[in-house]
């Protein structure tokens, strides 16, 4: 809205006369205002005036000098554009309440016309500030969690490294007999280790999209042990945006049945795992693994470890609320039904964290 330009009053049209509007403006409990045809601030209702504290000559000839000073120019480029090609406006900017407060607010309009002519805007303002104050408090805690976060896994993925190291030392200074479940004991822990890593590497660590994080650990996994003769695959439809809790479980659980597909066969055996994820719209996210391997049997003369693998995912299931039912065979394939937890997707135009 233009301002301290000499007014002229608009005259009445067909569409609805200034008295008429005046009044039905004066009984909305919300702030309107109205302009001429050249942009020119004509009317604004009891409502703007009880906000503003001012008279009705006061804010005609001058309203915009109690817009905040950081937005006045953006608001007012902004009209005059709109203005210009006689389209919907709206904006957000700040205004000076009667108590010398500055508070936010929406401020929308739609152009007015009369037998295909021009009349100008009426327009309406509504307090934002506590929305905006709620979206920026909401966006600083989820900064500070992810912070809090980061330095958590920073934490964790240290000590796992000195664990591998204990483990090894131990490994070969146990008897033979032993040393497989030492051996099997450490890629466990170096499993977690690329779990934790793959968490802390995620551009949003607090709401961690699962395909591009699966995808990511499954090109992990497949290096860390037997390089070269574990392909693991990622199929299905759809992806979803999980919390921390779910994917460190979800990671735990993916790597016990690629490190169980590898115990079981023989080290020229090449082990294939095939995830499948239904991200179906409205329904839970539910995840299908088959694990299987080439052929060929566990040589003789292997030692072998303690079969876990069932507990160990049963375990790391129930911690984050997962349903879990079968073997990840072929026969028998892994079902996973995650939790129905909201998780909020970033805001956009935020920085990721990496």
């Amino acid at each position: 809205m233009s301002a301290d330009t000499p007014l002229t009053e608009a005259g009445p049209g067909p569409a609805m006369a200034d008295d008429e509007f005046r009044r039905f403006a004066d009984f909305v409990p919300l702030m309107m205002w109205r302009t001429d045809a050249q942009g020119r601030a004509v009317h604004h209702n009891e409502a703007w005036l009880a906000y503003t504290g001012r008279s009705q000559a006061e804010e005609r000839t001058g309203w915009h000098r109690g817009s905040h000073p950081d937005d006045a120019a953006v608001h007012a480029a902004a009209f005059e554009s709109a203005s210009a090609a006689r389209t919907v406006f709206t904006g957000e900017f700040r205004l000076r309440r009667h108590d010398g407060a500055y508070r936010w607010l929406l401020d929308s309009a739609k152009p007015v016309h009369s037998d295909g002519e021009f009349l100008g805007y009426v327009g309406t303002c509504v307090d934002i500030t506590d929305r905006r104050e709620a979206r920026e408090q909401s966006e600083r805690a989820l900064v500070e969690k992810e912070a809090l976060l980061a330095e958590v896994y920073h934490r964790v993925r240290n000590n796992l490294q000195v664990m591998v190291s204990l483990i090894g030392l131990y490994g070969r200074a146990a008897p033979a007999p032993c040393r497989g479940s030492f051996e099997a004991l450490g890629q466990r822990v170096r499993a977690i280790a690329l779990v934790q890593q793959h968490l802390h590497e995620a551009p949003h660590i607090a709401s961690i999209d699962l395909r591009d994080y699966l995808h990511r650990l499954a090109s992990g996994l497949g290096q860390l042990r037997r390089a070269g003769r574990i392909g693991v695959t990622i199929g299905g439809t759809g992806t979803s945006l999980v919390e921390p809790r779910t994917a460190n479980a979800l990671g735990m659980i993916v790597a016990e049945v690629v490190s169980e597909c590898l115990d079981t066969t023989a080290e020229s055996v090449a082990c294939t795992i095939a995830i499948t994820i239904d991200a179906a719209a409205g329904a839970p996210v539910r995840l299908s693994v088959v694990s299987g391997n080439e052929g060929g049997a566990v040589p003789a003369g292997k030692v072998e470890v303690p079969n876990l693998g069932p507990r160990l995912i049963a375990a790391y299931a129930a911690q984050a609320e997962i349903a879990a039912h079968g073997l990840g065979t072929r026969a028998e394939p892994l079902t996973l039904q995650l939790p129905e937890v909201l998780v909020h997707p970033p805001e956009e135009g935020r920085i990721p964290r990496r």
